[in-house]
């Protein structure tokens, strides 16, 4: 039997592999302080659960190719996670100047996450964006102060309005301060080397499937599952590793989690594009002379040719309403509540007297703020 080494020397071993365990671990805090620096300055969230579900996974297998317990390594890997987060925490809290905090629907790769970095990126001082599981998580959020702003779509050009933000600015909390228009360009995405004509099933957010709705007509084979987001898609077709199973999402989604795209541009051919309102809990000024929409919610008094006096009293002030919207009132069946987006400022001359006019006419109205006219911009 072969002499063994020493229990000492054994010891002796162990410390210098403990040595370049601890020395590899103060390298990657290290590159937790420069990611969050990227973040801030790029505007991507400080934490993505999907994406770390999709990193211990490849832990776990590149555990079992080395012998070791994948369930063990995985608890390990859970504690070097939070342990960049709370190191990337920490250095936002020790920075000179605050980040900006801004909440919004979904992953990163999702057509809100592309606008929210779209909006925010470069901002001096820095923006932590955090990703929710829905508009309404967002908005508690934004509620209980632990967000300074949130991002939501509102509207799309071809899938028309999101019913869920409509009915959350309803119920007050939160004030109106801008709106982002951004083009929306929709990929179909599959595993690498899928093809068109084997895939049967296609996941996403039922806004995207809406909006791409002639182009799954041309395809029947093909049967549209909704999922939570566009970029939550991506990632199950990258999880479920099936190559009959497709997302609709960005070429964001595709790059982030390494899937092919099989059909560009499945939106209408005329562009597509959706529209974001800007939240916060307190109004934000605009300059008088800055092109701005102003909006509403009133309930009417229930009588006939109510709405139609609204109209009227608007078009003899001279007020445009460039959109109009209703939403039924829980708990009173049959009776709507509207939104109306006016454009021009709340303290203009023309909608003061306008907002005068309409009074009478409701039970109930609250302006939602004034804010700045988007541009179209390209997400």
């Amino acid at each position: 039997m072969a002499d063994l080494p020493d229990l000492e020397t054994l010891r002796v071993a162990i410390e210098r592999i403990d040595a370049e365990i601890l020395d590899a671990l103060r390298r990657r805090m290290d590159l937790a302080d420069d990611i969050a620096r990227s973040k801030l300055a790029a505007a991507s969230p400080l934490r993505d659960p999907r994406r770390e579900d999709l990193v211990l996974r490849k832990v776990r297998e590149a555990a079992t190719s080395h012998g070791l317990d994948p369930h063990e390594i995985e608890r390990i890997y859970r504690l070097i996670m939070d342990m960049s987060v709370a190191r990337q925490q920490s250095l936002i809290q020790r920075q000179d100047t605050t980040p900006l905090r801004v909440g919004y629907a979904g992953i990163e790769g999702s057509y809100s996450h592309l606008a929210a970095r779209q909006r925010y990126a470069g901002r001096s001082g820095g923006v932590l964006l955090t990703g929710f599981e829905s508009g309404r998580e967002v908005l508690d959020a934004l509620r209980r102060g632990e967000l300074d702003l949130a991002l939501l779509p509102i509207e799309n050009t071809s899938a028309g309005s999101v019913n869920e933000t409509y009915d959350l600015l309803a119920e007050g909390g939160a004030t109106l301060i801008g709106e982002l228009l951004s083009q929306v360009d929709h990929r179909l995405l599959g595993l690498p080397g899928a093809r068109l004509e084997d895939i049967r099933t296609v996941l996403s957010h039922p806004q995207a499937l809406a909006q791409c709705a002639d182009f799954l007509r041309r395809v029947p084979w093909i049967r549209p599952l909704p999922e939570f987001d566009t970029s939550g898609a991506a990632l199950k077709v990258r999880e479920r590793n099936d190559p009959t199973v497709a997302a609709i999402a960005s070429e964001s989604a595709a790059q982030r989690f390494g899937l092919q795209v099989l059909v560009r541009d499945i939106q209408p051919a005329s562009g597509d594009y959706t529209r974001f309102v800007e939240l916060a809990r307190e109004a934000t000024p605009v300059p008088p002379d800055v092109p701005c929409k102003t909006t509403l919610t009133v309930v009417l008094e229930h009588r006939p040719g109510t709405l139609g006096q609204v109209l009227t009293a608007l078009a003899q002030r001279g007020v445009n309403l460039a959109k109009l919207e209703s939403r039924p009132i829980p708990g009173e069946p049959w009776r709507y509540r509207f939104f109306l987006d006016l454009e021009g400022h709340a303290a203009s001359a023309p909608l003061i007297a306008a907002l005068g006019d309409l009074e009478p006419l409701t039970s109930s109205m609250r302006v939602l703020g004034t804010y700045p006219r988007a541009e179209e911009s390209r997400g």
